[in-house]
């Protein structure tokens, strides 16, 4: 599977994204199981389907980028597809030497926030949950650690290692609705009140 992941990220971002467009249609045509799922996470966000059909494809764009994002040469900046708003923000917490948490949801292109803010405020360690299947988590493990990226597990050790990151006055990337394992969390209104109108 490595072989067809260097193979497409070779190929230039507008492709990928046709091409995942179509993938994600054809998931939704294959899969009954997908198609219940998306239909009750729309409903349960109060949306009308038709504000939420531009996602299936969106969602076969972003499986379709992950070669050129997970495979692209080392030394190669990301930061050309990214836009970037207040850095200053970030810039005022480093100087209070406690370290900085950047939170972003599973939403977009994730995996391209953790390498971008790696280049602009590297070191950054970023939490993540490995794959059920082993090629997927050996593929994962080897795209994600960069330059000035680390990732770790989702699980006690790598919660320590991003409580002694903070305490170096460096940044650690958290995707907001990760669930860890049981027992090892609580559930907790974060933003709830924030949330709704």
């Amino acid at each position: 599977m490595r072989w067809l992941f260097r193979f497409l990220s070779l190929w230039p971002l507008a492709a990928l994204h046709a091409l995942g467009g179509a993938l994600g249609w054809l998931v939704w045509a294959l899969s009954p199981r997908y198609r219940a799922q998306f239909r009750a996470h729309v409903a349960q966000a109060g949306l009308p389907f038709e504000a939420a059909r531009p996602a299936i494809a969106e969602a076969g764009r972003f499986v379709a980028e992950l070669p050129r994002l997970w495979m692209r040469p080392q030394g190669e900046s990301c930061l050309r597809n990214v836009q970037v708003e207040g850095e200053a923000h970030a810039v005022q917490a480093f100087a209070q030497s406690r370290g900085v948490i950047f939170f972003g949801p599973h939403c977009g292109s994730f995996e391209l926030g953790p390498q971008a803010l790696a280049e602009l405020y590297g070191p950054i360690t970023a939490i993540y949950r490995p794959a059920r299947k082993a090629w997927l988590a050996r593929l994962e493990r080897i795209a994600r650690d960069r330059g000035h990226l680390t990732v770790v597990p989702a699980s006690l050790s790598g919660i320590r290692l991003m409580h002694k990151t903070l305490k170096a006055n460096q940044a650690v990337a958290l995707l907001t609705d990760q669930v860890p394992p049981e027992g090892l969390g609580v559930w907790a209104p974060f933003l709830a009140n924030r949330l709704t109108p």
